[in-house]
């Protein structure tokens, strides 16, 4: 088998257009690595941030955090793995759109039989975020009511479908009624379509003015005021994207005018930094697929080459659940 691998790579930052595919050396796994053939590759806004440079990194540099495949090659101290595992992750550093590669082990993880290779391409990065979100961040018990921006997004679905497992009130916004009917077949109580309805206005209308108690909030700049209005007093906001640009600087005294609010800014990989933590979180991910409380909706597939038009898609909101790159 060749030792050379089609990869995505910029080499500035930039739209679409700097995406570039190229062919590279896999090479073979140090100390603490394996080398992974990718089957199936997830795509997610970070990758958006990334190469447009919100999130600047240096060049050239390939893209893409999460994928899955089978374990080729392991390198000395890697214990948790073997050549022929199959095996999902979501972790640093980036790299994941092309056809194998070699990376830190750490934060690979044995994927079940049961879970497919695309399955687990598109579930780790966002699933483990769903994870932190409702089990890590701020507790959230049964009863509880959660607003949820883009509900019907590729972590959405599976925060819809994990709110409704564990007697969570979701309440969901979307960009559509298609979409606010795809969330609330997943597990939403309630949807608003905030192209149609102020999102604020309706969230107080269902709380009967209470507000919720927790937001969780990857839109940023556009609907972060707005999330503030629609919590309860000492309620938690969780803003943990920047999908329509970045959240301007806050006042903590807006927060305490507007009820002891709460806010975090949390990412993933400070979460699933720890090996342990991360295996352990995805052992409990991959056991709320297994037991059918979740499952990954996979609603657009792209080829490696067509990696362009997969990120203009995505960017247009042009997308529902979650999207993955084929390979042969």
């Amino acid at each position: 088998m060749s030792d050379q691998a089609k990869t995505i790579i910029i080499e500035a930052h930039g739209g679409s257009e700097v995406l570039k595919l190229v062919e590279r050396p896999v090479g073979d796994p140090q100390a603490g690595e394996v080398k992974i053939r990718h089957k199936a590759v997830g795509l997610n806004f970070i990758d958006v941030y990334q190469r447009s440079g919100l999130y600047p990194m240096a060049l050239p540099h390939a893209l893409g955090m999460e994928a899955a495949g089978i374990v080729e090659a392991v390198g000395a101290g890697v214990t948790h793995l073997n050549e022929g595992d199959r095996v999902a992750y979501a972790a640093q550093p980036p790299g994941a759109y092309t056809e194998a590669r070699v990376m830190p082990a750490a934060q690979v993880c044995l994927l079940p039989d049961a879970i497919s290779f695309e399955e687990g391409a598109a579930m780790m990065l966002k699933g483990l975020t769903a994870h932190y979100l409702f089990r890590r961040t701020t507790e959230i018990k049964r009863g509880d009511r959660v607003l949820f921006h883009a509900a019907a997004g590729g972590v959405g679905l599976i925060a819809c479908q994990w709110a409704r497992s564990e007697g969570i009130e979701l309440i969901g916004t979307a960009g559509s009624d298609a979409k606010c009917a795809l969330a609330l077949a997943h597990g939403a109580t309630h949807c608003i379509n905030y192209s149609t309805e102020d999102f604020t206005a309706r969230t107080r209308e269902i709380t009967g003015g209470t507000g919720v108690d927790v937001v969780m909030d990857s839109i940023g700049a556009a609907t972060f005021e707005g999330s503030l209005d629609c919590l309860r007093p000492l309620g938690m906001m969780i803003s943990f994207g920047n999908a329509s640009g970045p959240v301007p600087p806050v006042s903590l005294a807006t927060l305490a005018g507007k009820g002891s609010l709460k806010i975090t800014r949390p990412t993933l990989f400070t979460h699933i930094a720890d090996h342990d933590t991360c295996q352990t979180m995805a052992r409990e991910l991959f056991e709320k697929v297994t037991a059918g409380d979740v499952t990954i909706r996979i609603d657009q597939r792209f080829a490696l080459e067509e990696i362009s038009k997969a990120h203009d898609a995505l960017e247009a909101r042009a997308t529902t659940g979650s999207t993955i790159l084929t390979l042969d």
